[in-house]
């Protein structure tokens, strides 16, 4: 490598000391400030190394005697965080030319499909386990509220709420396919007792 990009001085050389002993010496206060205000060691990290770079500029401040050091140092560190802050806030946020993910948008046709299947299952069904499930399912009421609503008894509700989504369900196995019209008939002996 070819040497340094400018000639040392004798000053220079005793400003680059200057500069070592500020850092050894409060070094680590101003991190732990920085790191305080901004909340991100790295952003921390950036303003240290720029309230270095001022008070290297700026060195008679740091052997005139007058004040402290270490609060001219913390000061210098929190305008720069201030001015950070403020530059972020005049400024919109970047966005990127190309999203890395593409946004999604809602496909509501599948909710269409599903709906229509739903529908067309319960046309399958017969009035009173239409009826029950409608009460339970779409109107979100309770058994002893469907059986008022319906004028039927609790139990019933409950039956015939069984006995309903078991079809359903053998209506979507089988695609409808066993008696197109009709939901599919029970056995003899699982068949309810319509009030």
């Amino acid at each position: 490598m070819a040497g340094p990009l400018w000639p040392r001085t004798p000053r220079g050389s005793t400003d680059e000391a200057l500069i070592r002993s500020v850092h050894e010496e409060h070094g680590r206060a101003l991190l732990a400030y920085a790191t305080r205000l901004t909340g991100d060691r790295a952003a921390a990290e950036d303003v240290v190394q720029e309230t270095l770079i001022r008070a290297w500029r700026h060195s008679e401040v740091l052997v005139n005697g007058k004040g402290s050091v270490r609060g001219w140092l913390l000061t210098v560190a929190r305008n720069l965080v201030t001015d950070r802050y403020r530059a972020r806030a005049a400024r919109p946020p970047e966005v990127s030319g190309s999203p890395a993910k593409a946004p999604v948008e809602a496909d509501h046709a599948d909710s269409v499909v599903d709906t229509m299947a739903v529908l067309g299952a319960l046309d399958l069904l017969s009035a009173e386990h239409r009826d029950v499930l409608t009460e339970l399912y779409y109107r979100q009421h309770s058994v002893a509220e469907a059986a008022d609503s319906l004028g039927i008894p609790a139990g019933t509700v409950k039956s015939r709420s069984h006995y309903a989504l078991k079809a359903l369900r053998q209506v979507f196995t089988d695609g409808g396919a066993n008696r197109p019209g009709r939901p599919p008939r029970q056995s003899a002996g699982m068949q309810e007792v319509v009030a």
